[in-house]
């Protein structure tokens, strides 16, 4: 059988397989959370307290420093990201567009473990110093993890914009635009897609990270009303409570964390789709 008749078969093949992984991992969780969405259990768990021991498991705090976190990392990381882009593509010297994406590239080998000890190490004392309080909280977690999710958001972008790039060229030089006119003027404009797909890729890599708000986050269960006050997200919050217990009622909450984090993550390219077909 000829190549071209194969290939279109196993790309369906595998999105099928990753399409039913999905649905399956979602069932899962929703199995296992039923017993926690009934009854008293529920009322409990969408509460703004985390008092395991007095039968208290609400999950309302660690939902908001998720999204807190995410959104604030999103915030510092999604214009600097097409800002870079941008700058490779037709607003900075050629010269420096290349060393530029190969130090992007290398970000994306580095550990996260190694992003979150190297800001315990020297951003954390950085905080404490210039703040009150014990440094680790929403500010240092934000900071590093916008980092982290950086290389994310530029590779993407980059790719888009150079697909862009290939197919306006002819017209651009037709029209007597500068690099940086064609890039402000026609491969921003067209590159749509790629913006939103950065973006819920860039927002679902924030949301789920679970070692730099476990490092660097502070961990405490409580609503966070300054960026330089301790958060606890949903993913690491399931990571300690998994550490430490495994057979309580706080353990069976936790299923319930992990649906609530796949409905947002879902809600949010939803959200996003959207707005590319207006």
């Amino acid at each position: 059988m000829p190549r071209g008749n194969i290939t279109p078969s196993l790309l369906l093949f595998a999105t099928l397989v990753s399409a039913l992984s999905v649905l399956a991992i979602f069932g899962f969780l929703l199995w296992f959370a039923a017993p926690v969405f009934t009854g008293e259990t529920l009322s409990s768990l969408l509460s703004w307290q985390w008092r395991p021991q007095q039968g208290e498991f609400g999950i309302l705090p660690m939902l908001a420093g998720s999204l807190c976190l995410a959104g604030s990392a999103m915030l510092l990381a999604y214009p600097l990201g097409l800002g870079l882009c941008c700058f490779m593509h037709g607003l900075g010297p050629t010269w420096a567009a290349r060393p530029l994406l190969g130090i992007v590239r290398g970000m994306t080998s580095v550990p996260t473990v190694v992003y979150g000890l190297v800001s315990a190490f020297l951003l954390i004392p950085l905080i404490r110093a210039g703040f009150s309080g014990s440094g680790f909280s929403w500010l240092a977690a934000g900071l590093t993890l916008a980092m982290l999710i950086l290389p994310t958001i530029v590779l993407i972008l980059d790719s888009q914009f150079r697909t862009i790039h290939a197919q306006t060229q002819l017209t651009a030089a037709a029209l007597g635009f500068t690099p940086a006119q064609q890039v402000l003027r026609l491969t921003l404009p067209l590159s749509t897609r790629g913006l939103l797909v950065a973006a819920a890729l860039g927002f679902g890599r924030a949301i789920g990270d679970t070692l730099i708000p476990l490092m660097l986050a502070g961990n405490a269960p409580l609503l966070p009303h300054s960026p330089l006050d301790p958060l606890r997200t949903l993913t690491s919050h399931i990571a300690l409570v998994v550490a430490t217990d495994s057979q309580s009622a706080a353990y069976g909450s936790l299923f319930a964390c992990g649906v609530i984090l796949f409905m947002v993550s879902l809600l949010v390219n939803l959200a996003l789709r959207r707005l590319r077909h207006e």
